[in-house]
């Protein structure tokens, strides 16, 4: 009985070379078709901003294709594991690897193996690169594809609400006793009713509330503007309130969202969903490991029986179902259903005890 975890050098090499090369060929499939997909949605609102271009339409490539990249690597991990299995068991190679005492667990420690691999570039690129592009598209867009900000730490595009009030700023700057708020209105309301329109160059704190430069009241009631200097707006409103009004998980790398949900855990502020996120971010990689576990089905059984075309649905239907549990997870979530942890880890430890199940019972 062979009992060493892999089945021989030669088998190893030749398992994850042919398993990596599928899945990367899969991928680049995806990422080119839904790429083209995706920029002829978007390429109307692209050129409709005066002065885009070509040169805009690349931006948007390569702002988008790390995200589409992100997204479906597990699925084309699922993919190139079925064709890689299939395709061995189809010419009979996977029959030779047990006759040579080579255990199913053997035959898909190879696999296993790369996809961790897999994981660990996926974690680095989602954290270093997937970040960096999903917050400068979301800032573009934002702009109606005008000019990108330069990401300099800037939070753009903040809502603060302060009882009846609306505080809207362009962009904020900097932190604690130092943030600024630039390009800023404020909507004055009683009772749901709009009372007045104040609109100020910057805005910065000064005791407990904050004091607008350079502004401006628009009286609703009387349609006249007149000049507010020193005005003061958001009693008791912190910084954090403005640098912190829209975290985005997808938008910032592992150690930025730690240190965002420390801040607002300290200010009294729900962080739950940023947590499910913040796991997801680890989680979300590890996906890649289960898929030659859940696909395995599609490895063994006769192919002249017939039945390997199903085999591979079978094998294929459990690894969609894996996405769709850990979709539905997630967004429990998010609302607040289920604790971090397990709207993070649960769908993934479930799928490895039925993948680890379903082999052992039918191969093992």
């Amino acid at each position: 009985m062979n009992l060493s975890f892999f089945g021989s050098r030669t088998i190893t090499i030749y398992m994850a070379r042919t398993f990596l090369v599928r899945s990367l060929a899969v991928l680049a499939a995806l990422v080119l078709v839904l790429m083209a997909l995706d920029l002829l949605g978007e390429s109307g609102d692209i050129l409709a901003h005066p002065g885009n271009g070509d040169a805009q339409l690349w931006t948007y490539v390569s702002l988008r294709t790390p995200q589409i990249v992100a997204r479906f690597l597990p699925f084309a991990v699922l993919l190139g594991t079925l064709i890689t299995l299939a395709t061995l068991n189809q010419n009979s190679e996977i029959i030779a690897m047990k006759a040579a005492s080579v255990s199913a667990h053997q035959i898909l420690a190879p696999l296993i193996i790369a996809s961790i691999g897999v994981a660990a570039i996926s974690f680095a690129f989602n954290d270093r690169i997937v970040t960096r592009a999903s917050a400068t598209l979301a800032a573009w867009q934002a702009a109606d594809y005008g000019p990108i900000p330069a990401d300099r730490g800037v939070v753009v595009n903040v809502w603060v609400r302060d009882g009846d009030d609306l505080v809207h700023a362009d962009a904020v700057t900097g932190r604690g006793s130092a943030t600024v708020l630039r390009g800023v209105t404020v909507y004055d309301r009683t009772g749901g009713l709009l009372k007045s329109i104040v609109t100020a160059v910057a805005a910065h704190q000064q005791g407990r509330g904050w004091v607008l430069d350079r502004a401006s009241r628009f009286d609703v009631a009387s349609g006249l503007v007149r000049p507010a200097p020193g005005y003061r707006i958001a009693q008791g409103v912190t910084p954090d309130r403005f640098t912190l009004a829209d975290v985005q998980p997808d938008q910032r790398s592992f150690l930025d969202l730690r240190a965002a949900i420390a801040e607002l855990h300290a200010a009294g502020r729900p962080t739950g969903p940023l947590e499910s996120g913040l796991w997801h971010k680890i989680s979300g990689p590890l996906s890649a490991i289960l898929m030659p576990l859940l696909a395995g089905v599609a490895a063994f059984g006769l192919a002249r029986s017939g039945r390997l075309f199903l085999r591979a649905v079978i094998g294929m239907a459990l690894g969609f179902t894996y996405f769709v549990a850990d979709n539905f997870a997630l967004a429990m979530g998010n609302l607040g259903a289920y604790p971090p942890w397990l709207a993070a880890w649960a769908p993934f430890l479930l799928f490895l005890l039925i993948g680890e199940a379903v082999l052992v019972r039918t191969e093992e």
